[in-house]
Formats: structure tokens, sequence, C-alpha cells
């Protein structure tokens, strides 16, 4: 494949923003090779600058569940822009979206929108702080739930990738990390410290080290712990919120946190998320309460119009997270043939590149990540386009056919062959 178009286009980047990229693991670095730059998208593919194809499994990191350039979220968003860009003022679309999270998911009774997942953690965890008036928050290694400094330690994904899991510039003085996956720990260290424990955040499905499912017991034992020490816990829904099934992983749990972040798939792949939970601790809000957060462009019209045509497109259809399932577990069987560990929850997976189980940061970790990144490359001169990081989940899409899901097992079958 011709790819002098991306090159220039990162040269010419590189001059003007660091890294040449927006957000890190855009880079390649981990992978090798200078980064795609793309040109469009339309349902299941990717075309870069220099007109090669490819079949994306990235899925803009998850947000595209429907695909790209889904017919209904252009409309939207293109009657929306019509009306007006943003207004600086309240809209009906914004109340429209809250009522559809409500009743999606049963334990938000009052929702504020934000426009990152970044924001909406840390607007969590300020709100649980204010609420049981104590500072200290657990989180898990290998989760991330944004680049706030209290999660910015021992954060996975593209922290993890770059390796530099504590950045430089983070003051993280009241974060206890521990191992995910593992409730006896857990439970020895809320009896040593609840007093000072605020939250406990968790992804319910780990995202951020790869795909990494919570095993029996792990988030029912966060569940009875944090209840019994009036510990707030926070379930950071933003990759498996709507994901993983209408109304996100709580509701294939069965577990209601306190609070709950979302993002990705509720902006339709405009910018947009969200937090909210249990009403007396959500009433603390400004206007109505001590606690301030405030955004310009929360709740802007553009990225509302795009997550109500999202939402309504999977409300609308209730068969579509079986046929996402039954894509994913024949994505999970093309790779799994190509020798290597699969983990998938739903239309959400991680090929990692080590022989044994990966159940937490530390198995994750373990994985060949130079033959990760051979891999890659194969894969990317064959149209098929993964995430550049062995960290990273991978996503089907409704767009996804049975034929490109067969293409990507053959390419991948035949990749891994070439590096034995």
């Amino acid at each position: 494949m011709k790819t002098r178009g991306s090159r220039a286009a990162f040269r010419r980047a590189l001059r003007s923003i660091p890294g040449g990229v927006n957000s890190p693991v855009r880079a390649f670095r981990a992978v090798g090779g200078d980064p795609l730059f793309v040109r469009r998208a339309s349902g299941a593919w990717l075309e870069d600058l220099d007109g090669n194809r490819y079949l994306d499994f990235v899925g803009s990191w998850g947000p595209l569940i429907l695909g790209h350039a889904h017919p209904a979220i252009v409309a939207a968003v293109t009657a929306a822009a019509r009306r007006g860009t943003t207004f600086g003022a309240p809209t009906p679309g914004e109340t429209d979206l809250a009522e559809l999270i409500k009743s999606a998911i049963p334990s938000i009774k009052l929702l504020r929108l934000v426009s990152s997942g970044t924001e909406a953690c840390m607007s969590a965890l300020r709100l649980a702080r204010a609420f049981t008036k104590r500072a200290g928050v657990i989180k898990f290694d290998g989760c991330y739930h944004g680049h706030a400094d209290p999660f910015l330690v021992k954060a996975g994904s593209g922290a993890a990738t770059f390796g530099t899991p504590t950045s430089p510039g983070v003051e993280a003085d009241h974060t206890l990390v521990l191992p995910y996956n593992d409730p006896e720990t857990f439970i020895r260290a809320m009896k040593k410290s609840w007093r000072k424990m605020a939250a406990v955040i968790v992804e319910p499905v780990a995202g951020n080290m790869g795909v990494v499912p919570p095993l029996m017991g792990f988030l029912e034992t966060l569940r009875e712990e944090t209840r019994r020490h009036g510990t707030l816990l926070i379930f950071d829904e933003v990759i498996t919120g709507f994901r993983v099934a209408w109304g996100g992983a709580q509701t294939v749990i069965g577990i209601e946190p306190d609070l709950t972040t979302l993002g990705k798939i509720i902006g339709g792949g405009l910018p947009l998320a969200a937090y909210g939970g249990r009403r007396d601790v959500m009433s603390l809000l400004a206007p109505g309460g001590p606690v301030y957060q405030a955004g310009t462009l929360s709740g802007n019209p553009l990225a509302v119009a795009a997550g109500l045509a999202q939402l309504r497109k999977l409300e609308a259809d209730p068969g579509i997270y079986r046929r996402l399932d039954r894509l994913g577990a024949d994505l999970e069987q093309g790779f799994k043939s190509s020798g290597v560990t699969v983990n998938r929850v739903g239309s959400m997976m991680t090929a990692f590149f080590t022989s044994g189980p990966v159940t937490d940061w530390k198995s994750a970790s373990r994985c060949d990540t130079a033959a990760y990144g051979r891999y890659f490359r194969r894969m990317l001169a064959s149209g098929i386009y993964l995430p550049p990081s062995q960290f990273e989940a991978m996503f089907v899409s409704a767009a996804h056919s049975g034929r490109d899901i067969d293409r990507a097992a053959r390419v991948a079958l035949q990749a891994r062959s070439g590096l034995r």
C-alpha cells in the first residue's frame, strides 16, 4: 500500500502538535511506523489520504456502534447545525437525552451532561468527596478513568502503552491503587482505610488494559463493602455503557452503583459524556447544591442530536445486541485460531499476545508487545485496522457483516503464521 499521504501529513503535524497527534496512542509508537491519517469513513470502512481502504475494528475507540457516518446520525447533526451549533442556554434535546438514559439505566435518577469521559469521572469523584466528606479514592491497576490527577496512576490503556502509568505532573496523594479482580485484597484495604475513602471507581468490564471481564464475586464484593462503609461505588461505563447491552454492564451484572459515568456511545461520535446516579448525591450539584461544576459546551446541541439518534436506533432494534454478540463471537474464534489469548465481552474484545489467561494488569503486562506490533503492521498492510496498542479493545459494529468478520479472521491467521 502507498502511504505517502499519511507520512507527509504526519511530518507536517509534528511541526505544530506535540508528537504529531492530539491523543498519544494515535501516534503508532507502540506498533511502529507512521500513523494512519484518515480522509473519510463509511460503515465499517476507513479510507486514508492515499485512497487505501481498511476494515475498521477501532470504531473511534468504541462510540461507533452503528458504524461510521450512519445516515440517521448524519441527518440529525445536519438538522441541528442548521438551527445553531451552540447557545449557552438549555435545549429540550438535553432533557430528551437525559430521560432516555434514565429509562435504560435504573440506577441513574439524575444526571449531568459534560463533554468528555475524563470530565465525567473527575466530576463524579468531586461529588463523592462532597457527599462523604472524605478525600480518598480507590482505583484498580490497569483501569483508566481519564487523565485527571487522581486517576492517572497505574492507569492502563494509553498510559501503559507508553510506559508511563504514573505521569509526571500528577498529584495523587489520596489515591489507593489495588489489583483488579482481587476481592480479598480489596476487603483488607477497606478494613484498614475506609474512613478515608470517598469512592471506589472501577470499570465493571475493564477495557483499558485490553478487555478483562470481572471474575465472579469481584464486583459483588465492591458493592457489599462500599455499602457497609458508606463509601460511594462509581462504575465507569464510558466504554461499556450501551456497548455490552442496552443500559450497560450494570444491567447485565445486576449490580447498581451509586454513580455511573458514561461517554462514547451516548454521543454518537461527537464529544459528549455524562455522570449520574442517586438523587441524594446528584442533588448536591450547583445550582441546587454547593458542588460546582460547569461547562460552556455541556449538552452541546450537535452532540445531543447525534447521541439521541444513535440511542433511539439501538432502542428500536432489540435484536441488535444479539447480532453484535454473534459477530463478536465469530471474530473471537477467528483470532483464537491464530494462537493468541482472546478476551471478549459482547462486541468488545482484545487479542493478547500471551499464552496464559489475562485476568488483571499483572497478567496483561506479560504480553509480547513487540510481536503485537509486527502483527498489527501485517494486518494493516492487508487492510485490517486494529488498535495500535496491545492494551486497547477492538470493537465490532452493526455495520460489520459476516463476510467482514470472515475476512478479518483469514487475514489474522495469515498474519500470525508469518510471525512464527
